[in-house]
């Protein structure tokens, strides 16, 4: 496996990650007809307009490749909070490598990246009731700060935590 930064044409497979993701780890704790509503082509143009804004190192797409393609991504950038402190939005890999130590390279290699852009602390979301999410984070380093926010996803009312470590 390896990792690189993301380029507009790997939307396609970015989006086909982040739907496949999204489906698996968010089902039961994210409305169904959200879930079955996401569509890989209509991710694909979002995609494609982040990779290509993306000002690395400060803020980008990393994707983490195998002989079998794209089968994780994650995006970083500066925090909207705290611009001076980097913030993970996103960080998925395909049900299949759930498990397989490709997610904690992948967290490793964005750590390298945000610490190569001079962040010094990076906060992240998750929902509060995914427990796999959560341990995977904090097995990583990551503590939740006491900060909660209420997402709507689906209209449904689902609690986040932010979580935060210091880097370097």
């Amino acid at each position: 496996m390896q990792t690189r930064q993301a380029w507009p044409d790997d939307a396609s497979a970015v989006a086909g990650v982040h739907v496949r993701s999204w489906q698996a780890a968010f089902a039961g704790l994210v409305p169904q007809h959200y879930l079955d509503a996401m569509d890989q082509s209509r991710e694909e143009a979002e995609w494609k307009v982040r990779i290509a804004e993306a000002q690395w190192p400060w803020s980008g797409v990393l994707v983490a490749e195998t002989g079998a393609g794209i089968v994780g991504f994650a995006g970083f950038g500066p925090s909207q909070e705290t611009p001076a402190i980097a913030e993970i939005g996103t960080l998925y890999a395909i049900p299949e490598v759930w498990g397989t130590g490709i997610g904690r390279q992948l967290m490793l290699a964005t750590l390298t990246a945000l610490g190569q852009a001079d962040y010094t602390q990076a906060t992240l979301w998750v929902l509060e009731a995914n427990e796999r999410a959560r341990r995977f984070y904090e097995a990583a380093g990551w503590r939740a700060d006491g900060a909660t926010v209420e997402d709507t996803t689906g209209g449904a009312s689902l609690n986040k935590l932010r979580y935060r470590r210091r880097l370097g």
